[in-house]
């Protein structure tokens, strides 16, 4: 038999604060080769919306999904993990400014567009427009990511 579970120990099974930060990579790597979540999802024989909780970290990703993505997105597995540690995350369900910006989808096509500009000068004026808007928005330079 097993013995009933402790109510101060975390359920093993439950997404953290790593899950989140793979998730978060994982679409990173996503949007890096301008693949949609339909698009990775038809790649793993999963739904999109496996892909989303993935992303979101809702879902806890397994070792073999994990290297199956790895393949797909053709990443090592220890890009998923990279700036991640146990101790060093938050364990709360808030998402940091950058996680946030990427979910919007301004920022997405932001970031599209800006990765396709080949010329160094003008990506260098790019963001110096869009920092003077946030800027005039009300920003101060220590909220930029």
């Amino acid at each position: 038999m097993h013995e009933p579970r402790s109510e101060n120990l975390p359920n093993q099974r439950s997404a953290n604060s790593v899950d989140s930060h793979v998730g978060s990579r994982v679409r990173l790597r996503r949007l890096e080769l301008g693949l949609s979540q339909e698009k990775l999802a038809d790649q793993l024989g999963i739904t999109f919306q496996q892909v989303q909780k993935y992303e979101r970290g809702t879902n806890r990703i397994g070792a073999s999904r994990l290297h199956q993505i790895a393949l797909v997105l053709q990443a090592p597995i220890t890009y998923f993990f990279e700036g991640a540690s146990e101790s060093a995350l938050p364990r709360t369900s808030e998402t940091s400014p950058l996680a946030d910006a990427l979910s919007d989808p301004a920022t997405v096509r932001l970031v599209r567009a800006f990765a396709s500009i080949g010329d160094p000068h003008l990506k260098q004026k790019a963001v110096g427009i869009i920092e003077a808007i946030a800027d005039t928005a009300g920003h101060t330079n220590d909220e930029r990511y």
